[in-house]
């Protein structure tokens, strides 16, 4: 039962990195086996989700000395459409972090942006259990 756990930490910390992995599937299957206990399942998928959000946040927060380097993956442009962005929204646009594609995205640049870290665990922390609370609940019936 312990690797059961283990999987859905470590593929929950993957996806929620720039990795292009996913953690929903193993959650919905672990949940429709019914031999693991919800909040358990729960708690060990937002926990490994909001770590790895944690380590986007902290590359973000060093990544700017990087800038002039020419293996540097973004633009100046990318870099500045992205600070407008999070300025203009601000923290609360984490409230988005759960989102596909434009999740992770979101947490680098709130380390860029130099977001506490406090609010930025605080409010990814809400995002991304309430994702996987949502996707419990779809999966179980008990919504739709």
């Amino acid at each position: 039962m312990g690797a059961a756990y283990t999987g859905l930490f470590f593929a929950a910390f993957g996806a929620a990195t720039l990795l292009p992995l996913q953690s929903e599937a193993l959650l919905v299957g672990l949940i429709v086996s019914d031999r693991y206990w919800l909040w358990g399942l729960l708690a060990v998928a937002t926990v490994g989700n909001v770590l790895g959000s944690l380590v986007n946040w902290w590359l973000g927060c060093r990544l700017e000395r990087f800038q002039d380097r020419r293996w540097f993956p973004v633009s100046a442009r990318h870099m500045e459409t992205a600070r407008k962005h999070y300025e203009r929204y601000g923290h609360w646009s984490l409230l988005f972090s759960w989102l596909p594609i434009i999740g992770d995205p979101l947490t680098l640049v709130a380390g860029v942006m130099r977001e506490p870290l406090g609010r930025f665990l605080l409010i990814v922390t809400l995002a991304k259990g309430a994702r996987y609370g949502v996707l419990a609940m779809l999966t179980l019936g008990w919504i739709g």
